[in-house]
């Protein structure tokens, strides 16, 4: 894991009006649970739950799923902002919430299909299984590499 070895300062070291380490695995755990919670809603309501997709949907999924791109600089929906969960917590249980979310997804898509829309994503609109995965893939990377940059300032740091 990106953050394997750091101390508990390195974790929650950060520049001015930028989240630490911790923090950006908070949100990364967030975004994983606020998943499994959509897919748990979605299974309850016994079908998908999606809407149609307006344009800039379309191009966002185009840059994030289609070509990998997740573009930095825009902000975090409310719900998977940093709240300040105990670090102990996110850093034991994330491997888990990341098993779980895609428990959550494969057994939709048996449900409904490899190619069906399942849920809609807040951002990019509805998603297949698979377009699902390509995002938290995508993002995943994104907020991996801002940890290895925290990583390596906190170090010039000491």
């Amino acid at each position: 894991m990106a953050v394997s070895g750091l101390s508990p300062q390195q974790l929650a070291w950060h520049p001015e009006g930028k989240w630490c380490a911790a923090e950006v695995v908070e949100h990364l755990y967030l975004t994983y649970t606020g998943t499994i919670k959509g897919f748990e809603r979605m299974a309850e309501a016994g079908k998908p739950t999606v809407t149609p997709p307006t344009w800039r949907q379309r191009i966002g999924k185009l840059l994030v799923v289609g070509l990998g791109h997740m573009p930095g600089g825009r902000e975090a929906p409310k719900m998977a902002r940093p709240r300040g969960l105990p670090t102990e917590k996110v850093l034991a249980e994330i491997d888990t919430k990341i098993a779980e979310m895609d428990d959550c997804i494969s057994r939709q898509q048996e449900k409904f299909g490899k190619d069906a829309q399942l849920l809609d994503h807040v951002i990019l609109g509805p998603l297949t299984g698979a377009e699902w995965r390509k995002f938290h893939l995508v993002h995943g990377r994104h907020h991996i590499q801002q940890i290895y940059r925290l990583r390596k300032s906190a170090n010039q740091q000491k």
